[in-house]
């Protein structure tokens, strides 16, 4: 069964491969020149959409980065990989846990991970800590560093609001009314995680530094930037969202468009619990 396993990722890793052959240039010039020309790039994504990931492939070759800080790695995957090396898909999925963390496949992300060998910095945060951030709050759980990261300040009630009626969206307006707060203050705590992560990176290498991570989270009105344009107001930042089918929400300073994914209604889960 392993073996048939390794098989799998393989030959997914190699279909990737071939799509990125494939690809040629997505990106306009005049937008790899921006982010050619900024501190930090943060390159957004629908998760399991290939064509995301072949974008942000071509960024990371034409920016190279000097540090690369990913949501969907942990900080602990970023220290075992720091020591260990990894020359193949299936190192690379072993070193990071990554068939536990319930991303979209490797193979999609594969491709990305190779355009760099630039350290990896991990931003995701544990199931452990995502349960905390509902039960105690997002400030409580991210400890000394949430009033510096503005945890501490509830939301403006408008600003709450809309970002809870987002949530009940992305969730096929099922979840009760109470999931909402709950889901927000995971949110935030995720965008100052990865902020951190961002600073910290910053500080170790000097930059540039690139960013993989959800739209949600690349969102300039509300994500990450949010947090580096208070906390460290003279670096320049590029934000790249990618739509599918020409719908993406939030605001960025460049949108790459790709077809939609082919995925299942997700909202098929939630009727079937019902």
């Amino acid at each position: 069964m392993k073996h048939l396993a390794i098989l799998a990722t393989t030959f997914a890793f190699l279909s990737v491969f071939a799509q990125t052959c494939l690809a040629g240039e997505i990106i306009p010039d005049s937008e790899l020149a921006r982010m050619q020309d900024a501190d930090i790039v943060i390159l957004g994504e629908v998760h399991d959409n290939p064509r995301h990931h072949l974008v942000q492939t071509e960024a990371i070759e034409a920016i190279a980065p000097s540090a690369v800080v990913w949501e969907m790695v942990t900080e602990e995957g970023a220290q075992r990989l720091a020591q260990k090396a990894a020359t193949n898909p299936e190192e690379l999925s072993e070193i990071l846990r990554w068939a536990e963390s319930g991303w979209p496949p490797l193979s999609m992300y594969y491709p990305v991970f190779q355009a760099s060998n630039a350290p990896v910095y991990g931003a995701m945060v544990p199931r452990s800590a995502a349960r905390a951030a509902m039960e105690r709050g997002a400030a409580a759980t991210l400890g000394a560093d949430a009033a510096r990261y503005g945890l501490a300040i509830p939301l403006a009630p408008d600003d709450q609001a809309r970002r809870e009626a987002e949530q009940l969206a992305a969730h096929c307006n099922a979840l009760p009314d109470e999931a909402l707060p709950q889901l927000v203050a995971i949110q935030r705590l995720r965008d100052a995680v990865l902020a951190r992560a961002v600073l910290r990176a910053v500080e170790e290498t000097g930059g540039p530094v690139a960013v993989i991570t959800g739209n949600g989270h690349a969102r300039k009105d509300q994500g990450i930037p949010t947090f580096l344009s208070r906390l460290e107001p003279g670096l320049k930042v590029f934000v790249l969202g990618q739509s599918e089918d020409g719908e993406i929400n939030g605001e960025f300073d460049a949108v790459v468009d790709s077809p939609a994914a082919k995925r299942e209604d997700p909202c098929k889960a939630f009727e079937a619990q019902n």
